[in-house]
């Protein structure tokens, strides 16, 4: 938080900004192979090539000036008279700078962003970060909770890739949760209401992206929380829904099979996006909840 604030008062990019950034870039970092994790207390990657000049002959230049010459984007922004890849300051000062260059309010930043991701879709998730970081006044947004109040009647196991036959051959990209119909459905983040509505095999359901990448998707819900709408933030052990049995049709079936809550975790890796076994992380939520019930 330092660091982003320091950023801020050079560049007069809102820290917040600084913050969804970096958060993205670190998230992506984790989840790929194709590129080096993060060393230090930045997570944003800015390729050598990039960063010295695309003609420049030596990719680890630290010379300001030479980088100039050669186009590249780095900058010194701790005034050591070097342009490093391996120091925080410049790295973010550098993209800092970069954005700056666009303007500094909401609407220019994201054609910055664009510009330099050339995805829509990474441009959102940024920018569902900053909201975040804005809202709460805080970077430490990684708590969780349980689906389902921990005191309620439930039961589950790993569904996670079984077979599915509605609609075609498929495999179960989540866990089902089974409890009474109409059971209290929660946030399991904090997070942005990314979709809400209805789904021919998810019936009633809720998208939330979090502070990671991650979009947690919520189904078969017999309803939505009052005044729950798109774009909303939410955190966790905010009420969203319901249990509820709806899906596997047009919109409104219901009561094809035996209520329960279909929860599913998908990655974005700043490519696509694939779903992962959310069972691990529910019986840690689950067993951390319950341990602060004590």
């Amino acid at each position: 938080m330092n660091l982003y604030k320091q950023i801020e008062s050079i560049t007069n990019i809102p820290w917040y900004y600084l913050a969804g950034i970096d958060q993205y870039e670190r998230n992506v970092r984790q989840a790929r192979r194709d590129l080096p994790k993060a060393e230090g207390i930045t997570g944003i990657y800015i390729r050598p090539e990039i960063w010295a000049g695309i003609l420049n002959p030596d990719t680890t230049d630290e010379n300001q000036l030479s980088i100039q010459f050669f186009n590249g984007i780095g900058l010194d922004g701790d005034g050591d008279k070097k342009a490093s890849l391996k120091n925080d300051v410049d790295i973010l000062y550098t993209f800092a700078h970069y954005l700056q260059s666009y303007g500094t309010n909401h609407d220019n930043i994201k054609i910055g962003l664009w510009d330099y991701y050339k995805r829509d879709k990474t441009v959102g998730i940024i920018i569902g970060k900053a909201r975040l970081y804005k809202h709460f006044e805080r970077i430490d947004l990684d708590d969780h909770a349980f689906p389902l109040p921990v005191r309620s009647h439930y039961s589950y196991r790993n569904t996670w890739g079984a077979a599915r036959g509605w609609g075609g051959r498929r495999s179960h990209e989540g866990t089902d949760i089974f409890a009474g119909y109409g059971v209290p459905v929660r946030a399991t983040a904090y997070g942005i209401v990314e979709m809400k509505g209805w789904n021919r095999f998810g019936g009633w359901r809720i998208g939330i992206r979090d502070i990671n990448n991650n979009y947690h998707y919520f189904a078969h819900l017999s309803g939505f929380a009052k005044d729950l709408k798109l774009g909303q933030i939410v955190e966790p052990g905010m009420l969203i829904g319901g249990v509820g049995s709806s899906g596997y049709g047009p919109p409104g079936t219901s009561g094809k099979f035996p209520p329960h809550l279909h929860y599913g975790i998908y990655k974005d890796n700043g490519y696509t996006e694939w779903s992962f076994d959310p069972y691990p992380h529910l019986k840690l939520w689950e067993r951390q909840e319950r341990n602060k019930k004590k």
